[in-house]
């Protein structure tokens, strides 16, 4: 049993994974900061509001609408940076490395009626005239 949980955790998608997890997350200090520190004082610049921590009372709800705004850029940023830095990357290296294959045709034009038929048709099933093999 415990030979089995080793290889379990040992095994190479568990490792990454906790890696991803743990770089995830200091990443997301980063971003985090980069967002509190300078976007959203930039943004608060431009439209009049110098901090996004606003709120408003509801019936006895507070509603955080400012940490709201703030966790959507976030994520935008996290997103961004995961797509242009890790996505598109890996996806140049996929096609640099595994070409595409090349495919095989399953079908030839009919001479007569110019219909895809089967490669081992004999006679064009639209039209009824014989085929070359």
């Amino acid at each position: 049993m415990l030979k089995g949980f080793r290889d379990f955790i040992l095994r190479g998608n568990v490792m990454d994974l906790a890696v991803a997890v743990i770089i995830g997350g200091a990443f997301t200090t980063i971003v985090k900061a980069l967002t509190d520190d300078f976007i959203n004082p930039l943004l608060g610049a431009l439209v009049g509001k110098p901090k996004f921590d606003q709120s408003i009372t509801l019936h006895g709800g507070e509603f955080l609408y400012g940490a709201f705004f703030t966790a959507v850029i976030n994520f935008l940023l996290i997103a961004g940076v995961v797509y242009f830095f890790l996505v598109l990357p890996t996806q140049y290296l996929m096609k640099k490395f595994y070409p595409a294959a090349v495919e095989i045709p399953t079908t030839k034009t009919c001479p007569e009626c110019k219909s895809d038929i089967p490669l081992a048709a004999t006679r064009c099933k639209f039209c009824a005239q014989p085929v070359a093999a």
